[in-house]
């Protein structure tokens, strides 16, 4: 092992990786640490779904060891804190340019929030997934107001077509800037080193901290590595 084994690592954003990045955290670092699923509470009527599955489901033996650490807990109801802190993201022009930017050529990262392989249910119409793409990435939308409360009053079942999108919008920036939320608080409580395989959220995470001016190390696998990754399912992607 090198140098960088004597740290922990938090694998951010999701909850899960593939053997492939998981071979190379455990060869930079002592142990690697993975959050459950996220499934947030909206409103006391809405939420999104959680899949119970966890990293040390197929590698006990590295629970057993410690080298992989599990059972950190991100999902329910969002806190005050955590709603301040994802206003602040979401009224961040900066921030909002990155996300767009990612939603429109990160293949990976819209995988991750929409499954466009299928029709996409918007509000109450199935809509093709690239057309359902083309209306999520209209330009207008990377400088539109959201904050929390917003998709909050959108989360409910009768929406027009046009709020339909701005609330599967908007719940893309709340789960992206919740997930970021949870990073920095699990690795300032205990003391880990958030890493991730994905470009766009290491950029995103990067930018949160500079406005913030919280000193926080992070790290990024590399674009080899990303490059390398096979195509993965929604599944694995908050």
């Amino acid at each position: 092992m090198n140098a960088l084994s004597s740290r922990n690592a938090l694998f951010h954003p999701f909850h899960l990786c593939t053997p492939h990045t998981l071979e190379a955290l455990l060869a930079r670092y002592n142990a690697i640490h993975f959050r459950d699923y996220m499934a947030l509470r909206l409103t006391p009527l809405m939420g999104t779904t959680a899949y119970q599955d966890r990293m040390g489901d197929e590698h006990p033996m590295l629970v057993a060891s410690g080298r992989l650490v599990q059972g950190y807990p991100v999902s329910g109801p969002l806190d005050e804190t955590a709603v301040t802190a994802i206003d602040r993201d979401l009224n961040d022009s900066r921030w909002r340019t990155l996300f767009h930017d990612a939603l429109s050529n990160d293949r990976r990262f819209q995988r991750g929030l929409f499954d466009l392989t299928h029709a996409m249910r918007i509000g109450s119409s199935l809509v093709p997934g690239p057309a359902a793409l083309l209306r999520l990435l209209e330009p207008n939308r990377a400088a539109a107001l959201y904050n929390v409360a917003l998709v909050q009053r959108l989360a409910k079942p009768t929406l027009t077509l046009d709020e339909a999108y701005q609330f599967e919008y908007g719940l893309a920036l709340l789960k992206t800037a919740a997930a970021q939320v949870y990073t920095i608080r699990l690795s300032r409580a205990h003391n880990l080193v958030p890493v991730t395989d994905s470009h766009t959220h290491h950029v995103l995470l990067s930018r949160t901290l500079v406005r913030e001016g919280i000193g926080l190390p992070h790290e990024f696998l590399g674009t080899s590595m990303g490059a390398s990754l096979p195509h993965q399912t929604s599944r694995l992607h908050e």
